[in-house]
Protein backbone atom coordinates (compact mmCIF):
# COMPACT_ATOMS: atom_id res chain seq x y z
CA UNK A 1 0.00 0.00 0.00
CA UNK A 2 2.77 2.44 0.97
CA UNK A 3 4.63 1.58 -2.24
CA UNK A 4 1.53 2.40 -4.32
CA UNK A 5 1.02 5.70 -2.49
CA UNK A 6 4.64 6.68 -3.15
CA UNK A 7 4.17 5.97 -6.85
CA UNK A 8 1.32 8.51 -7.06
CA UNK A 9 3.26 11.12 -5.08
CA UNK A 10 1.92 10.46 -1.57
CA UNK A 11 4.75 9.62 0.82
CA UNK A 12 5.04 9.62 4.61
CA UNK A 13 5.24 13.40 4.74
CA UNK A 14 2.08 13.82 2.65
CA UNK A 15 0.28 11.39 4.97
CA UNK A 16 1.45 13.51 7.89
CA UNK A 17 0.06 16.61 6.15
CA UNK A 18 -3.32 14.96 5.60
CA UNK A 19 -3.33 13.76 9.20
CA UNK A 20 -2.53 17.29 10.34
CA UNK A 21 -5.50 18.61 8.35
CA UNK A 22 -7.83 16.10 10.01
CA UNK A 23 -6.39 16.94 13.42
CA UNK A 24 -7.05 20.63 12.85
CA UNK A 25 -10.65 19.84 11.86
CA UNK A 26 -11.53 17.53 14.74
CA UNK A 27 -9.17 18.65 17.51
CA UNK A 28 -8.15 22.29 17.00
CA UNK A 29 -6.09 24.19 19.55
CA UNK A 30 -8.21 26.42 21.74
CA UNK A 31 -7.61 29.00 24.45
CA UNK A 32 -4.23 28.68 26.11
CA UNK A 33 -3.28 25.84 23.76
CA UNK A 34 -3.93 28.08 20.74
CA UNK A 35 -1.78 30.82 22.23
CA UNK A 36 0.97 28.29 22.88
CA UNK A 37 0.68 26.92 19.34
CA UNK A 38 0.98 30.44 17.95
CA UNK A 39 4.19 30.97 19.92
CA UNK A 40 5.66 27.60 18.91
CA UNK A 41 4.84 28.27 15.25
CA UNK A 42 6.36 31.74 15.46
CA UNK A 43 9.65 30.50 16.89
CA UNK A 44 9.77 27.45 14.62
CA UNK A 45 9.58 29.75 11.60
CA UNK A 46 12.16 32.11 13.13
CA UNK A 47 14.49 29.15 13.73
CA UNK A 48 13.95 28.02 10.15
CA UNK A 49 15.12 31.38 8.79
CA UNK A 50 18.03 31.51 11.21
CA UNK A 51 19.14 28.17 9.77
CA UNK A 52 18.68 29.48 6.23
CA UNK A 53 20.86 32.47 7.09
CA UNK A 54 23.50 30.33 8.75
CA UNK A 55 23.93 28.00 5.80
CA UNK A 56 23.67 30.50 2.92
CA UNK A 57 26.78 32.04 1.47
CA UNK A 58 26.45 35.88 1.35
CA UNK A 59 27.38 35.87 -2.32
CA UNK A 60 24.32 33.69 -2.99
CA UNK A 61 22.09 36.17 -1.18
CA UNK A 62 23.52 39.02 -3.25
CA UNK A 63 22.89 37.00 -6.40
CA UNK A 64 19.28 36.51 -5.31
CA UNK A 65 18.80 40.27 -4.91
CA UNK A 66 20.50 41.00 -8.22
CA UNK A 67 18.45 38.50 -10.20
CA UNK A 68 16.21 41.27 -11.52
CA UNK A 69 14.51 39.17 -14.17
CA UNK A 70 13.33 36.58 -11.64
CA UNK A 71 12.32 39.21 -9.06
CA UNK A 72 10.47 41.19 -11.73
CA UNK A 73 8.61 38.13 -12.98
CA UNK A 74 7.65 37.16 -9.41
CA UNK A 75 6.30 40.66 -8.81
CA UNK A 76 4.32 40.64 -12.06
CA UNK A 77 2.94 37.16 -11.30
CA UNK A 78 1.73 38.24 -7.85
CA UNK A 79 0.37 41.72 -8.58
CA UNK A 80 -0.53 41.68 -12.29
CA UNK A 81 -1.13 38.16 -13.63
CA UNK A 82 -2.91 36.85 -10.55
CA UNK A 83 -5.37 39.81 -10.31
CA UNK A 84 -6.18 39.53 -14.01
CA UNK A 85 -6.91 35.82 -13.63
CA UNK A 86 -9.02 36.60 -10.57
CA UNK A 87 -11.12 39.08 -12.54
CA UNK A 88 -11.70 36.44 -15.21
CA UNK A 89 -12.71 33.72 -12.73
CA UNK A 90 -14.99 36.17 -10.87
CA UNK A 91 -16.72 37.11 -14.13
CA UNK A 92 -17.40 33.43 -14.91
CA UNK A 93 -18.39 32.14 -11.45
CA UNK A 94 -19.67 35.33 -9.78
CA UNK A 95 -23.35 34.34 -9.99
CA UNK A 96 -22.61 30.90 -8.53
CA UNK A 97 -20.57 32.23 -5.60
CA UNK A 98 -22.63 35.29 -4.71
CA UNK A 99 -21.44 38.89 -4.33
CA UNK A 100 -19.64 38.69 -0.96
CA UNK A 101 -17.71 35.49 -1.74
CA UNK A 102 -16.87 36.85 -5.20
CA UNK A 103 -15.51 39.94 -3.48
CA UNK A 104 -13.36 37.59 -1.40
CA UNK A 105 -12.06 35.90 -4.56
CA UNK A 106 -11.03 39.29 -5.97
CA UNK A 107 -9.47 40.24 -2.65
CA UNK A 108 -7.51 36.97 -2.69
CA UNK A 109 -6.09 37.83 -6.10
CA UNK A 110 -4.37 41.02 -4.85
CA UNK A 111 -2.80 39.53 -1.71
CA UNK A 112 0.99 39.19 -1.35
CA UNK A 113 2.76 35.86 -1.55
CA UNK A 114 3.18 33.60 1.44
CA UNK A 115 6.55 33.95 3.14
CA UNK A 116 7.25 30.97 5.38
CA UNK A 117 5.57 28.23 3.37
CA UNK A 118 6.64 29.39 -0.12
CA UNK A 119 10.31 29.56 0.92
CA UNK A 120 10.04 26.21 2.67
CA UNK A 121 8.53 24.67 -0.49
CA UNK A 122 11.30 26.17 -2.64
CA UNK A 123 13.87 24.71 -0.27
CA UNK A 124 12.15 21.32 -0.27
CA UNK A 125 12.05 21.31 -4.09
CA UNK A 126 15.77 22.13 -4.37
CA UNK A 127 15.13 25.65 -5.70
CA UNK A 128 16.94 28.96 -5.31
CA UNK A 129 16.33 29.71 -1.62
CA UNK A 130 18.15 33.11 -1.48
CA UNK A 131 16.04 34.37 -4.38
CA UNK A 132 12.90 32.97 -2.74
CA UNK A 133 13.64 34.82 0.50
CA UNK A 134 14.11 38.06 -1.45
CA UNK A 135 10.97 37.51 -3.56
CA UNK A 136 8.61 36.52 -0.75
CA UNK A 137 9.82 39.18 1.69
CA UNK A 138 9.67 41.93 -0.94
CA UNK A 139 6.19 40.80 -1.99
CA UNK A 140 4.89 41.13 1.57
CA UNK A 141 6.60 44.45 2.27
CA UNK A 142 5.15 45.96 -0.91
CA UNK A 143 1.84 44.23 -0.23
CA UNK A 144 1.22 46.36 2.84
CA UNK A 145 0.71 49.27 0.41
CA UNK A 146 -0.19 47.53 -2.86
CA UNK A 147 -2.86 45.14 -1.58
CA UNK A 148 -5.16 47.80 -0.04
CA UNK A 149 -4.61 50.05 -3.06
CA UNK A 150 -5.38 47.33 -5.60
CA UNK A 151 -8.31 46.10 -3.49
CA UNK A 152 -9.76 49.61 -3.40
CA UNK A 153 -9.43 49.86 -7.19
CA UNK A 154 -10.72 46.38 -8.00
CA UNK A 155 -13.45 46.15 -5.37
CA UNK A 156 -14.34 49.86 -5.10
CA UNK A 157 -13.90 49.41 -1.36
CA UNK A 158 -12.82 53.01 -0.83
CA UNK A 159 -9.87 54.28 1.11
CA UNK A 160 -8.47 52.16 3.92
CA UNK A 161 -5.49 52.27 6.18
CA UNK A 162 -3.43 49.20 7.06
CA UNK A 163 -1.35 48.80 10.19
CA UNK A 164 2.36 48.11 10.05
CA UNK A 165 1.99 44.88 12.08
CA UNK A 166 2.58 42.75 9.00
CA UNK A 167 5.84 44.52 8.20
CA UNK A 168 6.98 44.29 11.83
CA UNK A 169 6.20 40.57 11.89
CA UNK A 170 8.14 39.96 8.68
CA UNK A 171 11.08 41.91 10.06
CA UNK A 172 11.13 40.16 13.44
CA UNK A 173 10.22 36.65 12.34
CA UNK A 174 11.87 36.43 8.91
CA UNK A 175 14.49 39.05 8.19
CA UNK A 176 16.03 39.46 11.67
CA UNK A 177 16.65 35.71 12.22
CA UNK A 178 18.01 35.44 8.68
CA UNK A 179 20.41 38.36 9.26
CA UNK A 180 21.49 36.89 12.61
CA UNK A 181 22.16 33.58 10.87
CA UNK A 182 24.29 35.40 8.30
CA UNK A 183 26.23 37.26 10.99
CA UNK A 184 26.85 34.07 13.00
CA UNK A 185 27.55 31.98 9.92
CA UNK A 186 31.35 31.82 10.52
CA UNK A 187 30.69 30.09 13.85
CA UNK A 188 27.52 28.03 13.26
CA UNK A 189 27.45 27.56 9.47
CA UNK A 190 29.60 24.44 9.54
CA UNK A 191 27.41 22.82 12.19
CA UNK A 192 24.21 23.53 10.22
CA UNK A 193 25.64 22.19 6.96
CA UNK A 194 26.90 19.07 8.72
CA UNK A 195 23.45 18.36 10.21
CA UNK A 196 21.14 18.43 7.19
CA UNK A 197 18.48 16.52 9.10
CA UNK A 198 18.07 19.56 11.37
CA UNK A 199 17.07 21.74 8.42
CA UNK A 200 14.74 19.02 7.12
CA UNK A 201 12.95 18.61 10.44
CA UNK A 202 12.54 22.36 10.99
CA UNK A 203 11.55 22.89 7.33
CA UNK A 204 8.78 20.32 7.30
CA UNK A 205 7.80 20.82 10.91
CA UNK A 206 7.11 24.50 10.26
CA UNK A 207 4.78 23.62 7.36
CA UNK A 208 2.90 21.09 9.51
CA UNK A 209 2.42 23.73 12.19
CA UNK A 210 1.16 26.25 9.62
CA UNK A 211 -1.33 23.72 8.20
CA UNK A 212 -2.63 22.73 11.64
CA UNK A 213 -3.01 26.38 12.68
CA UNK A 214 -4.88 27.31 9.49
CA UNK A 215 -7.37 24.43 9.61
CA UNK A 216 -7.77 24.66 13.38
CA UNK A 217 -8.49 28.39 13.22
CA UNK A 218 -11.30 27.76 10.75
CA UNK A 219 -12.80 25.13 13.04
CA UNK A 220 -12.61 27.27 16.19
CA UNK A 221 -14.16 30.29 14.47
CA UNK A 222 -17.12 28.14 13.36
CA UNK A 223 -16.37 28.92 9.73
CA UNK A 224 -17.00 25.40 8.47
CA UNK A 225 -20.21 24.92 10.47
CA UNK A 226 -21.75 28.21 9.28
CA UNK A 227 -21.57 27.40 5.57
CA UNK A 228 -24.17 25.24 3.74
CA UNK A 229 -22.47 22.11 2.37
CA UNK A 230 -23.56 22.84 -1.22
CA UNK A 231 -22.09 26.35 -1.12
CA UNK A 232 -18.86 25.12 0.40
CA UNK A 233 -18.52 22.39 -2.23
CA UNK A 234 -19.11 24.92 -5.02
CA UNK A 235 -16.54 27.30 -3.51
CA UNK A 236 -13.96 24.53 -3.10
CA UNK A 237 -14.50 23.47 -6.71
CA UNK A 238 -14.02 27.02 -8.01
CA UNK A 239 -10.93 27.55 -5.82
CA UNK A 240 -9.35 24.31 -7.01
CA UNK A 241 -10.02 25.32 -10.63
CA UNK A 242 -8.53 28.76 -9.88
CA UNK A 243 -5.50 27.10 -8.27
CA UNK A 244 -4.97 24.86 -11.31
CA UNK A 245 -5.31 27.84 -13.66
CA UNK A 246 -2.79 29.92 -11.69
CA UNK A 247 -0.33 27.03 -11.46
CA UNK A 248 -0.58 26.39 -15.19
CA UNK A 249 -0.16 30.04 -16.22
CA UNK A 250 2.75 30.79 -13.88
CA UNK A 251 4.49 27.53 -14.76
CA UNK A 252 4.08 28.49 -18.41
CA UNK A 253 5.64 31.91 -17.77
CA UNK A 254 8.70 30.25 -16.24
CA UNK A 255 9.11 28.02 -19.28
CA UNK A 256 8.44 30.87 -21.74
CA UNK A 257 11.23 32.97 -20.20
CA UNK A 258 13.51 29.89 -20.07
CA UNK A 259 14.32 30.28 -16.41
CA UNK A 260 16.65 27.65 -14.96
CA UNK A 261 15.00 24.98 -12.80
CA UNK A 262 15.86 26.50 -9.38
CA UNK A 263 14.53 29.91 -10.49
CA UNK A 264 11.35 28.37 -11.92
CA UNK A 265 10.69 26.92 -8.47
CA UNK A 266 10.91 30.42 -6.99
CA UNK A 267 8.55 31.90 -9.57
CA UNK A 268 6.13 29.00 -9.18
CA UNK A 269 5.90 28.87 -5.39
CA UNK A 270 6.27 32.60 -4.69
CA UNK A 271 4.13 33.72 -7.62
CA UNK A 272 1.20 31.34 -7.14
CA UNK A 273 0.74 31.31 -3.36
CA UNK A 274 -1.25 33.83 -1.31
CA UNK A 275 -0.75 34.79 2.32
CA UNK A 276 -3.51 34.14 4.83
CA UNK A 277 -1.46 35.85 7.54
CA UNK A 278 -1.35 39.09 5.55
CA UNK A 279 -4.86 38.70 4.16
CA UNK A 280 -6.78 38.55 7.44
CA UNK A 281 -5.58 41.85 8.97
CA UNK A 282 -5.85 43.68 5.63
CA UNK A 283 -9.42 42.36 5.17
CA UNK A 284 -10.32 43.55 8.66
CA UNK A 285 -9.06 47.02 7.75
CA UNK A 286 -10.85 47.20 4.39
CA UNK A 287 -14.24 45.56 4.90
CA UNK A 288 -17.15 45.93 7.34
CA UNK A 289 -17.14 43.43 10.21
CA UNK A 290 -20.33 41.74 9.01
CA UNK A 291 -18.81 40.86 5.63
CA UNK A 292 -15.26 39.92 6.64
CA UNK A 293 -16.12 36.25 7.26
CA UNK A 294 -17.47 35.74 3.74
CA UNK A 295 -14.63 37.77 2.21
CA UNK A 296 -11.85 35.75 3.84
CA UNK A 297 -13.46 32.36 3.14
CA UNK A 298 -12.01 32.09 -0.42
CA UNK A 299 -8.65 33.15 1.01
CA UNK A 300 -8.77 30.35 3.60
CA UNK A 301 -9.88 27.70 1.10
CA UNK A 302 -7.23 28.73 -1.44
CA UNK A 303 -4.56 28.99 1.26
CA UNK A 304 -5.27 25.52 2.63
CA UNK A 305 -5.48 24.00 -0.85
CA UNK A 306 -2.20 25.57 -1.93
CA UNK A 307 -0.41 24.18 1.12
CA UNK A 308 -1.46 20.62 0.33
CA UNK A 309 -0.93 20.80 -3.44
CA UNK A 310 2.37 22.70 -3.19
CA UNK A 311 3.66 20.19 -0.67
CA UNK A 312 2.92 17.39 -3.12
CA UNK A 313 4.57 19.28 -6.00
CA UNK A 314 7.61 20.14 -3.88
CA UNK A 315 7.99 16.52 -2.83
CA UNK A 316 7.79 15.40 -6.47
CA UNK A 317 10.39 18.00 -7.48
CA UNK A 318 12.69 16.91 -4.64
CA UNK A 319 12.56 13.29 -5.80
CA UNK A 320 13.24 14.41 -9.39
CA UNK A 321 16.29 16.45 -8.33
CA UNK A 322 17.56 13.59 -6.22
CA UNK A 323 17.19 11.14 -9.11
CA UNK A 324 19.09 13.51 -11.42
CA UNK A 325 21.92 13.83 -8.88
CA UNK A 326 22.17 10.05 -8.55
CA UNK A 327 22.16 9.66 -12.35
CA UNK A 328 24.97 12.21 -12.65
Amino acid sequence: MLRFLKRIGIDTYMLLLLGTVLLGLVLPARGVAAVGLSQVTYWAVALLFFIYGAKLDPSSVKAGMMNWRLQGLSFIATYVVFPLLGLGVAAIFGDLLGPEVTMGLLFLSVLPSTVQSSIAFVSMAGGNVPAAICSASLSNMLGVVLTPTLAALVLHAGDGSVSLDAMVRIGSQILLPFILGQLLRPWVGGFVKAHKMLTLVVDRGAILLIVYSAFGAGTVSGLWASIPPASLIALIGVMLAFLALVFGVISGIGRAFRLPGPDRSVLFFCGSTKSLASGLPIAAALFPAETVGAVVLPVMVYHMSQLLVCAMIAQHSARKVQAQMLAA
